[in-house]
């Protein structure tokens, strides 16, 4: 839960992508008024932020350069959105492995505790429904961890798409439309 409660506050659209930096950014371009401070006050606005920071800093290289450096920076911040995802993911598959061990080694106790004579049936019922309440455990907790794992995923590429989307306009703004 904790996972997905951070990734819940992590992965706002208006923290990873705010509306209207791009704009801001190309004015602060146009203006020529590109110096340390706003660079860091940039880098720590957002992930997009610290993307469009990587390009202002190149803005005077060639448009390959600028490019590769905007890229450098879109990678580090896709690496910072999927932070916890591969947990997230390994629980949600490994949640019911771990419920149908306990469902396992429950079975061996029930069937290694019957004597030579026999066993009561219900209480070999019963020690077979309570087995079954580790599979029950594991598949309550690997539902909800799968359906986040595969939200946040799809979230994140759908940010990581947007900041290109940006990146671009940002270079076509800087060296002008592609040929």
């Amino acid at each position: 839960m904790a996972l997905v409660v951070e990734r819940l506050l992590y992965l706002r659209r208006s923290r990873i992508l705010p509306p209207k930096l791009l704009q801001e950014v190309i004015r602060v371009y146009h203006n020529g008024k590109i110096n340390a401070e706003v660079l860091a006050n940039l880098e720590q606005n957002s992930p997009l932020g610290q993307v469009l920071a990587a390009g202002l800093r190149n803005v005077d290289a060639p448009r390959d350069i600028l490019k590769e450096s905007i890229e450098e920076a879109g990678m580090a911040s896709a690496h910072e959105l999927e932070r916890f995802l591969t947990t997230l993911g390994t629980i949600a598959t490994l949640a019911p492995l771990m419920g149908l061990f306990g469902t396992v080694v429950g079975m061996i106790e029930i069937f290694g505790a019957q004597n030579a004579t026999g066993a009561n049936p219900a209480q070999l019922a019963h020690g077979i429904s309570v087995a079954l309440y580790n599979t029950g455990f594991g598949l309550a907790i690997a539902m909800p961890a799968l359906v986040f794992y595969r939200h946040f995923r799809a979230l994140v590429d759908t940010f990581v798409v947007d900041m290109e989307k940006q990146a671009v306009r940002f270079v076509d703004t800087v060296h002008g439309n592609r040929k």
